[in-house]
């Protein structure tokens, strides 16, 4: 994710400490049933596309926003999967904790590439081949692929999510 403005200067004033953030994940799935991944620059993890949702700004239009400027690619969202609160710590040392709603998503076009700098690779994935993954990826996919009878899933409590490496 690459740091808004508004979020660079509120950084001035509190450094490295927590930060509330809100956020979004794509679950995108082509055709073939594969998944849209990225590796990402600052720690060279896997995920699914994510980012900050800005001010003045709706979540699913965040989410497009930011799918199509990681990635190159169009997506529709078709529902909401997931919120959960997880923890990150960027490797510069600034500690957030995003409020996260996955989406499942639909591509509607584009071919996926590396579109800015927040990452050194993108591809599709067969989900019996996914790359390892921490656990907020992994149970926001999750979710995602179950079917949309089940509704959106959201943590009940903070057990099991405090983690952001990967296993």
């Amino acid at each position: 994710m690459a740091v808004p403005e508004y979020i660079k200067r509120i950084r001035r004033f509190v450094g490295h400490d927590l930060l509330w953030l809100p956020s979004v994940s794509a679950v995108v799935c082509n055709e073939a049933g594969e998944l849209l991944l990225g590796k990402r620059a600052d720690d060279g993890r896997w995920s699914v596309i994510s980012g900050f949702v800005e001010p003045d700004e709706q979540p699913a239009e965040a989410l497009v926003r930011e799918v199509f400027e990681e990635t190159g690619v169009r997506v529709a969202p078709e529902r909401v999967s997931s919120v959960l609160a997880h923890p990150h710590t960027y490797p510069n040392g600034d500690r957030c904790q995003f409020l996260n709603i996955g989406f499942r998503c639909r591509l509607i076009e584009g071919v996926a590439r590396v579109n800015d700098d927040e990452s050194v690779a993108v591809g599709w994935f067969a989900q019996d081949e996914l790359p390892p993954l921490d656990a907020h990826a992994r149970t926001t996919i999750a979710h995602a692929l179950a079917p949309a009878t089940v509704g959106a899933w959201y943590a009940p409590d903070s057990s099991g999510l405090s983690r952001d490496t990967p296993e």
